[in-house]
């Protein structure tokens, strides 16, 4: 996608900065994080929301869950706790067309979310 933001972040044009990266995900903190740690979780691979997965793509949202788990260890949350939230569309809170994931540690969370 010569347009998203995300996929530029993936090929290098644009520079995030990276917590995580392995084969297939990319981890980078939030530019308006909305808690003490706040990274977002990207496939390499472009997908555009929730609605576009398919059986195939289980495994892809598998890794990222995986890459959630290992940041959250890394930046010392893990053991306290932390959120993981993916939004689908506009109404949902999507302003990226492109599945990420939104992983948030460092204080406790509320709830309902909002």
């Amino acid at each position: 996608m010569t347009d998203c933001m995300f996929c530029k972040m993936v090929s290098g044009e644009i520079t995030p900065d990276t917590v995580y990266e392995d084969d297939d995900v990319l981890a980078f903190r939030d530019i308006n994080p909305q808690a003490p740690a706040h990274v977002l979780v990207i496939p390499k691979q472009h997908v555009a929301t929730i609605n576009d997965l398919d059986a195939d793509s289980s495994a892809l949202i598998g890794k990222m869950m995986m890459a959630a788990a290992k940041i959250a260890q890394q930046e010392g949350f893990a053991e306290q706790g932390y959120r993981t939230i993916m939004n689908c569309n506009a109404h949902g809170g999507q302003t990226v067309f492109h599945i990420h994931l939104h992983l948030l540690g460092g204080r406790i969370m509320g709830w309902p979310p909002g």
